[in-house]
């Protein structure tokens, strides 16, 4: 039952992306829709898995004003835990592959979203700086996952740069989330998927910092992170 579970909610997501290609034509590169769409599949996705997704400190989630998202990237499900936690405005972060996946590669591209090539890296420290404007200027959020890629379970990976040289560089505060660590388990016979409590921490104000003040920050980011997450 859990497998049928699990099947449902990723045909669901390019079936929903498939319809948000009418709003994202609509409104192309529109950083809006990128929430409206995460909130939908997330959602939809949890609800089909019959995950529960325990939520703690939303009130730490600026929503008037931009930030930088840094959250702890496990597992593909993390789309079903944090799609629906995008503040207002939100482009995120993902790698050039993505935009090869039907219909949600589509609407990813639509979305106004950093697409980097993990192969360059020393350009991707350079868009992400290119980035700072677009938060700045256009009053955009910003959701990185900065261990760069999925830790499957072996607990929070070391941090890339990125993230931080954009928080800096446009004066915007950093803002934690964390997932506690899953994996791919289900309860009872119904096949429901184990409850993921995400909690979100207080912003680290960046504003007067310099980007020789990052590796201080992110040691402070990854410390707070990696004690909240063996928390939950």
């Amino acid at each position: 039952m859990g497998a049928l579970r699990k099947f449902l909610a990723w045909v669901s997501v390019p079936v929903i992306c498939l319809f948000a290609l009418v709003l994202y034509m609509a409104r192309p590169f529109n950083p809006d829709n990128n929430r409206l769409l995460g909130s939908a599949v997330a959602r939809v996705g949890r609800a089909l898995l019959g995950m529960e997704r325990p939520l703690h400190g939303l009130e730490h989630l600026p929503t008037d004003r931009p930030t930088v998202v840094i959250a702890n990237h496990q597992h593909n499900d993390d789309l079903f835990v944090f799609g629906d936690l995008l503040p207002p405005r939100t482009v995120t972060v993902g790698k050039s592959s993505l935009i090869w996946i039907p219909f949600f590669g589509q609407v990813f591209w639509l979305g106004g979203n950093v697409i980097l090539n993990r192969a360059r890296s020393h350009k991707a420290i350079a868009i992400m700086q290119a980035t700072s404007a677009a938060i700045s200027e256009d009053h955009k959020s910003l959701w990185v996952f900065p261990e760069g890629t999925r830790s499957q379970g072996r607990g929070l990976q070391k941090f890339k740069k990125g993230a931080f040289h954009a928080a800096i560089a446009s004066g915007a505060p950093i803002t934690m989330v964390c997932a506690r660590q899953y994996e791919d388990k289900t309860l009872g016979w119904g096949g429901r998927r184990e409850p993921v409590p995400v909690r979100i921490l207080p912003p680290i104000e960046t504003a007067g910092m310099t980007t020789e003040d990052i590796p201080e920050l992110m040691v402070r980011c990854y410390s707070q992170m990696a004690e909240t997450i063996a928390e939950l």
